[in-house]
């Protein structure tokens, strides 16, 4: 049975609703906080699952020219966060702080002298 997300236009609460597809639009909503029958459903995000080849076509797709980016570090921050969204995987640690300060404005050589520990090297003097 399909969920619906409604809000209440008296108490502005949001609630979910179980209702068959033949009883949606017949069947009257009433607030689960308050009980008012003046609610209107609340629009959700549809989210549509891709496979990996998908997500290299829509990368490929949307990032087809890449020269210019490095004298433009704002391009390049937006570029990388739309690919890290299309990739839809856990991104490393410091990824959203890197594309922050290209956006910004800050070149790749500026960001690796401030954060020196993001390129992943973990050696350590161990005496």
């Amino acid at each position: 049975m399909p969920t619906y997300d409604f809000i209440c236009n008296v108490c502005e609460d949001r609630f979910d609703v179980f209702l068959t597809y033949a009883e949606y639009g017949k069947t009257v909503v009433h607030c689960a906080h308050c009980n008012s029958a003046d609610v209107r459903r609340r629009m959700t995000k549809v989210r549509i699952a891709k496979t990996e080849e998908g997500r290299m076509e829509s990368l490929a797709e949307n990032f087809g020219g890449f020269e210019g980016l490095e004298e433009n570090p704002a391009e390049l921050g937006r570029m990388m966060k739309k690919m890290g969204r299309e990739m839809g995987e856990e991104l490393p640690a410091g990824f959203d702080e890197v594309v922050d300060r290209l956006e910004a404005g800050q070149s790749p050589e500026e960001i690796e002298s401030a954060l020196p520990d993001l390129n992943g090297d973990e050696t350590t003097t161990g005496e």
